[in-house]
């Protein structure tokens, strides 16, 4: 698939060409401790037919070093099987994939304390994941497979994590020079951080990430792991997600929870919004891609569909490669016994 045509044009890298993808979540990452036969029947060589067939391009694979490594930092053989039988099968399905290290044992994004970033022991560990996994990888073609160095830095400091993203850039360029880096933006590769991101000078097969998931209220709604997953009014979209007279229903308790939430969102605040991370990879010039978006099944349907055109329409009206969050589950594609939302594909894949 081409890209479309917009009014940001981006230097691609050389023979990585991607537009519509899928996240592959919860299955080498995030897993809950499913391993073995669940784990590889969680996802098929049909899935993977699926998707393409469908008419996405790529898939963005997270995978956790607890999923890959035990606590003695050995291979974990099953998982490392499940990685490259994957890969083949986007090889046969003609589907490229991005290898993204989600959450280390010293860096989750979801988590308090990050050792990654006071802890030199904790760095090295990166780099030696990073090592062993272009080992594994670095016989699949620069064309098919990327790499994602970290999801979501959270460092107390942009140049905390600046610092390290450029020792993994000159690692991975040691090991393979040719092939293509994703890095994103301090603190959740928020399109608001994008200003203090630094890429190392010359580099040119690096693509720029972001996420993007606002308005939160709406897109998360009561979803476990939110401060506001016991707020159960109404949400919207387009308009404000709550309406001021409905927050003024909740009890403080809630209230206080849910700050913001009366901000009107529609298709001109998501495009000033991205305008940030745009504006910055044409300053750059490098390619800009959105590595998650997506919306929990738990809103209004005809909301949740209208959200998703109208990102869809932002993304690709401005010449940036996305990928869904997610392919399984309240936010998939494909809901947990496997059954496609094909109004939803259509929206996201038909030109």
């Amino acid at each position: 698939m081409a890209f479309i045509t917009g009014k940001a044009q981006q230097q691609k890298p050389e023979g990585f060409n991607i537009q519509r993808g899928v996240n592959l979540s919860h299955w080498l990452s995030q897993t809950g401790g499913r391993r073995g036969i669940s784990q590889s029947e969680y996802f098929t060589e049909k899935d993977m037919a699926f998707i393409a067939e469908s008419g996405f391009d790529h898939i963005r694979i997270p995978v956790d070093e607890s999923e890959l490594w035990d606590y003695k930092d050995e291979k974990y053989k099953d998982a490392f099987t499940l990685l490259h039988k994957t890969l083949e099968w986007c090889k046969q399905y003609h589907l490229r994939a991005i290898v993204d290290l989600h959450i280390l044992r010293s860096h989750d994004f979801n988590a308090k304390d990050q050792a990654l970033w006071d802890q030199d022991a904790a760095q090295e560990r990166f780099l030696q994941i990073w090592r062993e996994l272009s080992a594994e990888l670095k016989k699949y073609p620069v064309s098919q497979v990327a790499y994602e160095l970290l999801n979501e830095p959270v460092a107390d400091s942009a140049q905390q994590w600046n610092d390290l993203l450029a020792k993994g850039i000159q690692l991975i360029r040691q090991l393979e020079p040719n092939r293509v880096i994703i890095a994103g933006s301090n603190q959740f590769e928020s399109y608001s951080t994008f200003p203090q991101l630094k890429i190392p000078a010359g580099e040119k097969r690096t693509i720029l990430s972001f996420h993007y998931s606002n308005p939160f209220y709406f897109t998360h709604y009561q979803a476990s792991g939110t401060r506001h997953k016991d707020y159960s009014g109404p949400v919207h979209y387009p308009g404000p997600t709550i309406t001021p007279n409905e927050l003024n229903e909740q009890p403080a308790t809630i209230r206080n929870l849910l700050a913001g939430s009366t901000q009107e969102y529609n298709e001109d605040v998501i495009q000033e919004q991205m305008d940030v991370p745009l504006k910055f990879a044409k300053k750059q010039k490098l390619t800009l891609y959105c590595g998650e978006w997506g919306c929990i099944n738990t809103v209004s349907r005809r909301d949740r569909l209208r959200w998703y055109k109208d990102m869809r329409k932002v993304l690709e009206k401005n010449n940036i490669a996305w990928a869904i969050w997610d392919y399984k589950g309240a936010f998939g594609i494909v809901d947990d016994n496997g059954d496609p939302d094909k109004k939803l594909i259509k929206i996201l894949t038909k030109d």
